[in-house]
């Protein structure tokens, strides 16, 4: 499978920021002989060019630190894989890290709702309940959540977009002793483009992706970051400066689009 992907975003930034993007596919790509990646990242400020450094982080997500002054800040980026990558190495801690409650993901408030909903189910049958319950309890609404909104307020408001989907997904799993965490993605076949937010559950010894919002085949998704939830995955951190999103075009596209069945495990490749 050969897959591409891009990025054009545009900021107004009022005084002197640091930024960390997260817009990189993840190092795994990369170092997998089984794909091959070509790709280019431009941070640009009034036309100018501006130095990024690129920081290591969990899971091979890659942040590009960059510093900026007021004024018009881009951020060009591509890339094309050719290839699936090998399922990602399972490491111990992580079997710890991500059953644990989090900021955006209240398992321990939500463990009465997932044994009533879930209890008595593992495995595929699980992730394919959890999925369809998850899809089924709320309405896919661009705009309808603000940022500091976790699981809990998204499944009282029921609805969300696809981050606040894989926060309740995320959630409900942890409270049934399953470690779950949140990847963001580009989406070739999603529509409307943006960048796009999933689950991954542990089950069966392996990580597997779980989408509620059923809206790109899950087989195409290319991973950016990995984390307990969004505070570790949002393509843009800053301090300093007040920073104003201006545009973003995001692109991504894959020479297949395969039919997804929910209830089969995907891993990310």
């Amino acid at each position: 499978m050969k897959r591409s992907a891009s990025a054009r975003l545009e900021f107004d930034v009022a005084a002197p920021a640091e930024f960390v993007l997260s817009v990189a596919a993840a190092a795994e790509y990369a170092a997998d002989p089984g794909t091959s990646v070509d790709e280019a990242l431009a941070v640009s400020q009034d036309g100018r060019p501006v130095s990024v450094r690129e920081v290591a982080d969990h899971h091979g997500t890659r942040l590009h630190v960059c510093d900026v002054e007021a004024g018009r800040v881009t951020v060009d980026y591509r890339v094309e894989v050719d290839g699936r990558r090998r399922p990602p190495a399972v490491e111990t801690i992580d079997l710890v890290r991500y059953l644990r409650p989090s900021r955006y993901c209240e398992s321990d408030t939500l463990g009465p709702t997932a044994r009533a909903e879930f209890g008595g189910l593992d495995g595929r049958d699980l992730l394919a309940a959890v999925s369809s319950w998850v899809g089924s309890q709320l309405r896919y609404v661009p705009g309808a959540s603000a940022p500091t909104d976790g699981a809990v307020q998204t499944l009282l408001d029921r609805q969300g977009v696809c981050r606040d989907y894989a926060h309740l997904v995320i959630a409900l799993l942890r409270a049934l002793d399953v470690p779950a965490r949140l990847v963001s993605v580009y989406a070739p076949g999603l529509s409307p483009m943006d960048f796009h937010a999933v689950a991954e559950a542990f089950v069966d010894g392996q990580w597997h992706v779980v989408d509620a919002t059923s809206l790109a085949p899950r087989q195409t998704l290319l991973r950016i970051a990995t984390g307990r939830d969004a505070s570790d995955t949002a393509f843009l951190s800053s301090r300093g400066g007040r920073v104003t999103v201006v545009s973003m075009r995001i692109g991504a596209v894959a020479d297949v689009l395969p039919l997804d069945d929910p209830r089969e495990f995907v891993s990310l490749g």
